[in-house]
């Protein structure tokens, strides 16, 4: 089924046809472009998954400036979360089972953000720098060792690996389990790529196996508590307040599938811009110390690994010259205002020296929703660059990105490399 209730905008891009997510890339910045340069908010209508039991609703208004993805991201009483992050509406039990705490709103959203943020405070990813170093190590030998031609797919043998490694080792998972988690997480976002399933019914069925692996990972873990992640959420209080097994299954599937593709994606991403920049590559490699925290920043912005949000109105207002009513739906399109014009000097360039005011929005635009492991992301990227850069310094790309099929991850799916 692909029904519609109306048609999009005459005259703008349709950015709400897969065929439109599949186009060259240089194709979907002019029409961003086009987008922000357009006055109010353009309605688009809504598409879904195939096999899907739920209808398409009644369309969402695209928010492509930085000005308004900030406004909205940092007012949640007007734009909330708690109705579904995702352009489909789904039943409130399945956009928490999916989402976790990033469909929800205050009171509920804070109570469980303030359990789960006591495993990812900053002095807690700063003691865990020694574990992504040795682990970022260990994978690049291997990878090494794998291909004794010096070449090989970036994603599979390094960005996938990567934090998928580090986070399951967090989590206390084993190691025998890192390749169905992988698996897990390639289906859950790549729903919409043929490649990973591409159904309604492979998703759900994914989907479940994830969450009763959480569930008993969960409980093992308050029983029996180890030295992870897992064990000091299960055993985390506020205010007399743990976490169930069921909101530890859903802020699971989160924390492994947000934790695992966006970095990776930024890896990968990253290691392309190098490649095809040079010069900037010669810049932040030859004074790595003092370029690390731009680049890394620009990295993601240039990169985007989440391509959008959706909010709910909640009373009648404006945002970005749109009259809108309660109940509208507005797609907060980070990918578009990571290229705005009137915010960034020369948008499209990838520039690791560039200043970190204004802020890039590829971890959110602030909020209560800005993504909580942002700085474990930073700091796996910079970690992960610096090491690469000593010992593969004649690493680069050598094709075109295999890109995801996808409206909502910026994935790439192969990156040939060589490092000879």
């Amino acid at each position: 089924m692909d029904e519609v209730t109306f048609q999009p905008p005459a005259g703008l891009p349709d950015i709400s046809q897969m065929e439109f997510w599949t186009a060259p890339r240089s194709e979907r910045l002019d029409a961003f472009r086009i987008l922000r340069d357009t006055a109010g908010l353009p309605k688009y209508p809504e598409r879904f998954l195939e096999g899907s039991p739920f209808p398409p609703g009644p369309g969402y208004f695209a928010v492509t400036r930085h000005e308004d993805v900030w406004a909205a991201s940092r007012n949640p009483e007007l734009f909330c979360s708690g109705l579904g992050s995702n352009i489909t509406d789904l039943p409130q039990e399945l956009n928490e089972f999916y989402g976790s705490m990033i469909n929800m709103d205050d009171p509920k959203h804070f109570r469980l953000r303030s359990i789960v943020s006591k495993g990812f405070t900053p002095r807690h990813v700063t003691d865990l720098e020694d574990i992504i170093r040795a682990k970022a190590i260990e994978i690049i030998d291997r990878m090494v060792a794998a291909n004794p031609d010096g070449t090989a797919d970036f994603v599979e043998q390094f960005a996938g690996p990567l934090p998928l490694e580090i986070i399951c080792s967090m989590m206390g998972i084993p190691e025998s389990d890192y390749a169905s988690v992988f698996e897990w997480t390639n289906t859950i976002l790549g729903a919409s790529d043929p490649e990973f399933g591409g159904t309604y019914e492979r998703l759900m069925e994914v989907s479940l196996e994830i969450f009763a692996y959480a569930q008993e990972l969960g409980e093992r873990s308050r029983a029996n508590p180890s030295d992870d992640i897992t064990s000091s959420l299960m055993a985390a209080e506020v205010d007399g307040d743990r976490l169930s097994p069921q909101e530890f299954g859903s802020f699971f599937i989160l924390l492994v599938v947000a934790g695992n593709e966006t970095t990776r994606n930024a890896l990968t991403h990253g290691l392309h811009a190098l490649t095809h920049n040079p010069d900037q590559r010669d810049l932040w490699f030859g004074d790595f110390d003092t370029y690390a925290k731009t680049a890394v920043e620009e990295i993601v912005r240039h990169a985007t690994p989440v391509v959008h949000f959706r909010r709910t109105v909640t009373a009648d207002t404006e945002l970005g010259g749109e009259r809108l009513s309660a109940g509208d739906k507005v797609v907060l399109f980070y990918s578009s205002a990571n290229r705005d014009e009137r915010v960034f000097d020369e948008p499209d360039q990838f520039n690791v020296a560039r200043p970190m005011q204004p802020t890039q929005v590829g971890f959110g635009a602030g909020g209560p929703h800005f993504c909580l492991g942002a700085n474990l992301a930073r700091r796996e990227l910079i970690v992960a660059f610096e090491e690469l850069h000593q010992r593969l310094p004649l690493l680069r790309s050598t094709a075109e990105p295999d890109y995801l099929q996808s409206n909502f991850i910026n994935g790439i799916k192969r990156l040939p490399c060589t490092w000879n």
